[in-house]
């Protein structure tokens, strides 16, 4: 761990997939593996349905990882069919993944609508993990961890290159914070996490597609017991 003295998270991102006996396979096997170290953070963000299994799970077995939501309603509770408020996922969620790419363009989110999640969300001391595309994407007040994730680099096996990552990172720490955390997302494997971790402006990864297979999630989170 020399040279290494910043927080590093590894974020699964499962998106719409997993069952909850599939959720729950998944945290068997990945719980017991995860490197039990202090600036490791691991999270996992399964569908809204096996949250709270998850949880459980989590919890059972005392494993070093996280919970996280893959969104939160921008409204408390009430009359709002459909929507997961805070005060209903503060028990379950340490962090909430918010602003998307993919719920900017198939639902149509705003920056607006964002900043009023990262405002519930501290709220209910989750941690809002606010993703944005470019230097240009807006970070709310109050966010200290983002996710750079270059829209073309999603799911496509085409990673931005580490230091070019590096570089929007930096820009991102001198527009909004020397103390903002940023994570790279888009095409993270084990392959390529090590190089992305050792970049100076850069606190982890958020994965997407690679997080689904459990060994593969393990690999990444193990990269940090060869540093």
């Amino acid at each position: 761990m020399a040279g290494l003295d910043k927080n590093i998270w590894v974020i699964a991102n499962w998106k719409s997939n997993k069952t909850i006996a599939e959720a729950l396979d998944w945290v068997s096997k990945v719980g017991p593996e995860i490197p039990k170290l202090t600036n490791l953070k691991a999270v996992v963000c399964p569908v809204f349905s096996a949250l709270s299994e998850v949880k459980k799970a989590i919890t059972v077995g005392n494993f070093p990882l996280m919970a996280g939501s893959q969104d939160l309603s921008p409204f408390g509770v009430g009359a709002y069919t459909g929507e997961e408020p805070v005060e209903l996922l503060s028990g379950l969620a340490s962090m909430a993944i918010l602003g998307h790419s993919e719920r900017r363009q198939n639902f149509g989110e705003t920056d607006e609508m964002i900043i009023k999640k990262v405002d519930q969300a501290l709220k209910g001391n989750i941690i809002p993990l606010v993703c944005v595309q470019s230097e240009k994407t807006l970070v709310p007040q109050g966010c200290k961890l983002i996710a750079y994730e270059p829209i073309w680099a999603i799911g496509t096996g085409n990673p931005d290159t580490p230091e070019n990552a590096n570089k929007t990172a930096k820009v991102l720490k001198e527009k909004y914070g020397q103390d903002l955390e940023i994570l790279y997302g888009g095409s993270v494997t084990g392959e390529n996490a090590k190089a992305f971790i050792f970049q100076s402006n850069i606190n982890g990864m958020l994965i997407g597609r690679a997080s689904l297979d459990a060994e593969e999630f393990i690999k990444i989170c193990k990269v940090m017991e060869r540093i």
